[in-house]
């Protein structure tokens, strides 16, 4: 059957629902849903979501979506496609940009507002099933000390993993999880559901339905969706061609070696597709002076 609607784990659809001007009730409504009632944005403004190193030898972080609220809290939202191995750590150094952004220049007492990093993930952590007792397909991480006490409030990291998240549309209890739900089975859908058609959702329903994209739109789009496709597939097989190459062998080494040179494959697929070092290097972890040898 024809897909209605654009998918969302795709960086063009991604975008299109949550990361224009147009789109930002839809992302004040998403936010919102993850932050206590205390904790309620009004109002965001989106910002440069490249950010530069402080020198021309520094990485620099591009993140997919980069906003502010009216109190001054910086919130990073990332799509994650692909497993790649050091995820938390890219997230934890994309964190460091909005962090150090806040320092005011003379005199400064180190108050700082809130940092959210927030990671909707097309995988698992180590390729964990749920647990059904801990329901644990979202993740929130702060600052704690030896005792399990938050030590720092204003620094947290929010991650759902969506192949862990089963609820069903008469399972939907919270605005969060219907949120999750469209999320999921947005590329699915041929009709509304009944459970999510209050005026937000009707609104991110008419900003994803194909028919609503324009021509260049749709070229954006068909290229995202083949990037995205490509990239699952080259991951699909290589990563599991070089576990279940080590697993026969049965050596440690068998599984490294199938893994690394699922890595080079991967890579070199996408070099071909014409997709940028940057993002290469983020879905595959190799260096960008192994990428160039390729």
């Amino acid at each position: 059957m024809k897909a209605k609607f654009i998918n969302p784990f795709t960086d063009f659809g991604f975008k299109k629902i949550f990361g224009e001007e147009a789109s930002k009730p839809l992302l004040l409504d998403f936010l919102n849903s993850l932050l206590p009632e205390s904790d309620k944005i009004v109002d965001l403004t989106f910002k440069n979501n490249e950010q530069l190193g402080e020198t021309d030898a520094n990485r620099r972080a591009v993140y997919d979506i980069y906003c502010e609220n009216e109190k001054g809290e910086k919130f990073i939202v990332e799509l994650q496609k692909a497993k790649q191995n050091y995820f938390r750590e890219r997230t934890l150094y994309y964190a460091t940009f909005p962090i150090r952004e806040q320092a005011e220049k003379g005199f400064w007492d180190f108050n700082m507002k809130a940092v959210y990093c927030i990671g909707i993930l097309d995988f698992t952590f180590d390729n964990q099933k749920l647990d059904p007792e801990t329901n644990e397909f979202k993740h929130t991480i702060k600052l704690k000390n030896q005792n399990g006490k938050t030590f720092y409030e204003k620094l947290t990291f929010i991650y759902f993993e969506m192949p862990n998240f089963h609820k069903g549309e008469t399972e939907l209890e919270t605005r969060l999880d219907k949120w999750l739900y469209f999320i999921k089975h947005l590329e699915d859908f041929q009709t509304i559901p009944l459970s999510i058609k209050d005026e937000v959702f009707k609104q991110a329903f008419e900003k994803a339905e194909l028919a609503n994209l324009g021509s260049i739109e749709m070229d954006n789009y068909e290229k995202s969706l083949k990037i995205f496709r490509d990239l699952n597939g080259a991951f699909d097989t290589a990563f599991g061609d070089g576990k279940l190459e080590g697993k026969l062998e049965g050596k440690i080494e068998g599984k490294l070696e199938g893994k690394l040179e699922g890595k080079i494959e991967i890579a070199k697929s996408l070099k071909d597709m014409g997709v940028l070092t940057a993002t290469i290097i983020a879905s595959t972890g190799l260096t960008k002076e192994e990428i160039e040898k390729l």
